[in-house]
């Protein structure tokens, strides 16, 4: 798949390339986007840092998607109708193995809330626009320690487990809970503290797009919710900033399972986003961010 990405990448002009600019040319802020009946294309720059990006129809039900910024091409085959991804990652200039940084997850986390804001939310995007806007959120989490180069399958009952009705509070996906909760028990993860069965390891989280505080959550400290994340409590209640869904934040697709609720629970547990003791979290969730359907 990296030869033939790279023949591909080697032919289109990309802002990150080698071309010469001078001092006067420094992009535009902003996202360019072009749609095509089965292609979506464009650019983005921020801070002097450009992406460019493509997801196009190569046979019916496949989609080939590239992002390049920061010296970085990013890759991936999405075969949709068989739930198979081939995904990679490798420097530009020598064709090796890279890996995400910090910088290269905020620049792809800018770049996925650029495209939320242009292309409609589930599934009313057209399909290679909505792998595109997927695998950029995906990518955009994706830890330092795992490998770039991997092949993600997903099958609904095997590879991903759907909470779709957990999602919903006093009757409605969205708003207000209003005291009417529907508690989602437990979300798990293992770290240092020990395993999946350890009480601080999990939370009971109302899961869905309900509320937030200042970018961040809430947690039932005694009768009081209080604004923040409780790092390895005993099985606190937690609820906010779309708590199970798959992807960055309250993204364009609704999709919420078995799998991303538990990398919630441990990347909003005292871990970072890239944190390797959620690992195996984020590869489990993986399948589920690129293959799992929208609950609304």
């Amino acid at each position: 798949m990296r030869k033939i990405l790279g023949a591909v990448a080697a032919v289109m002009l990309f802002g990150c390339g080698g071309s010469a600019r001078t001092e006067d040319a420094r992009p535009v802020d902003g996202l360019e986007l072009k749609q095509e009946s089965g292609v979506v294309s464009g650019r983005f720059a921020q801070a002097g840092t450009v992406a460019q990006f493509s997801s196009r129809e190569v046979e019916p039900g496949v989609y080939r998607i590239e992002v390049r910024q920061n010296g970085m091409t990013l890759a991936g085959l999405v075969d949709a109708a068989n739930g198979v991804s081939d995904l990679d990652g490798f420097a530009e200039e020598t064709g090796q193995d890279t890996q995400m940084l910090d910088g290269d997850r905020e620049a792809l986390s800018a770049l996925y809330a650029a495209i939320n804001a242009q292309i409609p939310a589930g599934d009313a995007a057209a399909p290679e626009a909505r792998y595109l806007r997927r695998a950029v959120s995906l990518w955009s989490q994706h830890p330092s320690s795992v490998e770039l180069q991997r092949t993600v399958m997903g099958e609904q009952g095997r590879g991903y487990t759907m909470l779709c009705s957990y999602a919903k509070c006093n009757g409605a996906w969205t708003g207000s809970c209003g005291g009417s909760y529907n508690w989602y028990s437990y979300a798990k993860h293992d770290c240092q503290h020990g395993g999946f069965d350890l009480a601080k390891n999990q939370q009971i989280a109302q899961l869905g797009d309900h509320t937030s505080c200042s970018g961040d959550e809430y947690y039932l400290n005694g009768s009081t919710w209080v604004c923040g994340e409780p790092d390895h409590w005993s099985r606190p209640k937690v609820m906010g900033i779309c708590f199970g869904r798959c992807g960055g934040g309250c993204g364009g697709d609704t999709q919420y399972t078995l799998d991303a609720t538990n990398h919630d629970g441990c990347v909003r547990n005292g871990h970072a986003l890239a944190s390797a003791y959620c690992d195996d979290q984020f590869v489990s969730a993986s399948d589920d961010e690129m293959f799992a359907g929208n609950c609304y």
